[in-house]
């Protein structure tokens, strides 16, 4: 009852696997159990406020994207639901603050029924810019929520390509 396989001989009962023997488990056994249930690896992973608080993380850090040019630094940032007169742009060397406040208030009124509410929340943002800028020449514009500023580089801080020789 025995097959010939590429010169290895197997027999028909040593294919089969075995049952599992029983397992006692002892008080330590479910203590260690426990504990690596109780501190398992998610533990390790930074708690993650996006996931969890979109709508709150929106209000208190706008979304930027920063294009490092050859003459310029172009900065972006969605501020959408906020007011051009509600948003405060600071430039400072190599960095450059964002600051603003939103304001909602809806009012619903029917027959009987009346409701109201009313959301404030307010944003900050600070970044370092890739390199020094000139803050007298800054440009600002606001559009569909999108703040988009162009902001100068300073003459010694341009990009310049040099010949080698």
């Amino acid at each position: 009852m025995a097959e010939k396989r590429k010169d290895v001989t197997v027999s028909k009962g040593a294919l089969e696997k075995p049952a599992p023997a029983p397992q006692v488990l002892g008080p330590l056994d479910d203590m260690e159990r426990w504990f690596d249930d109780f501190f398992s690896r998610r533990w390790l992973r930074p708690w993650r406020w996006e996931s969890r608080f979109p709508q709150a993380l929106s209000l208190t850090m706008p979304k930027v994207d920063v294009v490092d040019r050859a003459n310029e630094v172009l900065v972006r940032a969605e501020v959408p639901g906020v007011e051009k007169q509600d948003v405060e742009v600071s430039v400072s060397g190599n960095m450059l603050t964002i600051r603003g406040e939103t304001k909602q208030e809806t009012k619903e009124e029917k027959s009987d029924y009346y409701r109201a509410e009313i959301t404030r929340g307010a944003f900050s943002r600070t970044l370092a810019l890739p390199a020094e800028v000139d803050e007298t020449k800054t440009k600002a514009v606001m559009k569909d929520g999108v703040l988009e500023l162009t902001l100068p580089k300073v003459e010694k801080a341009k990009r310049r390509s040099i010949k080698i020789d």
